[in-house]
């Protein structure tokens, strides 16, 4: 929690600068205030254009920010420190685990040093391919929106530096569209599962093994959970703009296809639009609500309560339908430990943004579906906006401020409490009484 306060703090001062802006004149320190931890959170939302509001200067402190704050503060410092040839103590080394959201700090400085290298891969392979489009048309400057865009791609922020609308005018171009979902797909799925994954195809070279059973079981849930989440949320987008004359209903239907996906993606806490959000219909809406809420997978760049925990809960739930008393998944036992994690990772993150949308009507001249909208978009660290950011007054902002650091630190830090922190055993328990629920 101190990690990202001290980076939102220094990114405040630097973006408060009169060199960080355009015009020259500095912006107000609320606004740079906000720009910071939207960057820091990986967020995305923004209460001033990136495009135009700011210097490159600028515009190099919020893509630090993002590359920061996406791979965490505590992993960059190690792996600074890594990289300088330094040893790192078991003080450190049971900080970076519990940063990494590591259930062990064996291995965790090699862990740390692939997924460093693996990030900086992916962001300039992913850099290149965006080069084919945007050098054609911005020329030098293509290099940089190329840059900036990758890797707020892959940190999930969501920020560009392309225009006031998002990727909506690179709705039907299949190079943005697919670079940025793989990008984003990456970044959310965490490393965890590229290791085990790489792992396999290893095995399998080596000793002909190819049988995908052959992944750990966190990894399973979150490959299948990130599968279905992408298929069926595009597929509900799908249905429900079919006919929408404000968002697809010009489009053919390989366009519509490829629109749909891209928006189920996205919502995976990218924060990236080809459609305008405001012009979504209810359904589509709800459904992209739920598709934040959810985010992506443990120790990766995403936020959101994360694939792993929801399926957790929800064979907990199943479990206690079915009178079972074990927590099963892929026949392996769910510790109780981790579903108590679980549950209250899940309980949090829905008083955060219970708290956060009751707060911001108050204040907000919106209605209420744009106002939750804001709210779980924060929370999660999506980045979505169906254009109430812009518009927010002093409190607003301060809110949705709050909500994006509550959002980006809350869960994770609690979950973490509850796996490293092991108190002693009660030797004395208090009388089992039975209530009703439900």
């Amino acid at each position: 929690m101190l990690s990202f306060f001290l980076l939102i703090t220094t990114g405040t001062v630097l973006l408060a600068l009169p060199i960080s802006s355009a015009t020259g004149k500095a912006v107000s320190v609320l606004d740079a205030l906000f720009t910071a931890t939207s960057a820091s959170c990986v967020t995305g939302l923004v209460t001033l254009p990136s495009y135009s509001a700011w210097s490159v200067f600028g515009q190099i402190v919020i893509l630090a920010l993002i590359q920061i704050g996406g791979l965490g503060v505590i992993t960059t410092l190690a792996g600074i420190v890594i990289s300088m040839n330094k040893r790192l103590g078991v003080r450190d080394r049971v900080m970076l685990a519990d940063a990494l959201n590591l259930s062990s700090m064996d291995g965790v400085v090699r862990f740390t040093r692939r997924a460093i290298h693996g990030t900086l891969a992916v962001e300039a392979a992913g850099a290149l391919m965006y080069m084919t489009v945007f050098v054609p048309r911005y020329g030098l400057k293509g290099i940089w929106v190329s840059v900036f865009t990758a890797i707020s791609a892959f940190c999930n922020a969501g920020i560009d530096i392309i225009g006031s609308d998002s990727l909506c005018e690179y709705v039907h171009n299949p190079i943005i569209n697919g670079v940025t979902e793989a990008m984003i797909i990456l970044g959310g799925i965490g490393y965890i599962v590229w290791w085990d994954v790489l792992r396999v195809i290893r095995e399998a070279r080596v000793k002909g093994l190819r049988c995908l059973c052959r992944l750990t079981l966190h990894s399973k849930i979150a490959l299948i959970s990130t599968a279905v989440l992408i298929a069926a949320g595009a597929l509900g987008i799908f249905i429900f703009e079919f006919s929408n004359p404000l968002t697809m209903a010009e489009y053919s239907l390989p366009q519509r296809l490829g629109a749909s996906l891209f928006q189920s993606v996205t919502t995976r806490t990218a924060g990236f639009a080809t459609i305008p959000q405001q012009n979504l219909t209810n359904p589509s809406a709800v459904l992209s609500l739920l598709l934040m809420f959810i985010g992506g997978s443990p120790a990766g760049t995403a936020g959101g309560v994360k694939t792993v925990t929801m399926a957790v809960l929800m064979a907990s739930m199943l479990a206690s339908v079915l009178n079972k008393s074990e927590v099963t998944l892929f026949d392996r036992t769910i510790s109780r430990a981790t579903v108590s994690r679980a549950a209250a990772v899940v309980s949090m993150s829905f008083i955060i943004n219970f708290v956060s949308i009751l707060l911001l009507s108050m204040v907000a001249d919106a209605s209420i579906a744009d106002v939750m909208y804001e709210s779980v978009s924060a929370a999660a660290t999506v980045g979505l906006t169906r254009g109430l950011t812009p518009a927010l007054n002093f409190a607003g902002k301060l809110i949705i401020t709050a909500t994006m650091y509550l959002g980006r630190i809350g869960p994770i830090s609690l979950a973490l409490a509850f796996a490293t922190r092991k108190t002693a055993p009660d030797l004395i328990k208090s009388p089992t009484a039975d209530i009703s629920v439900g």
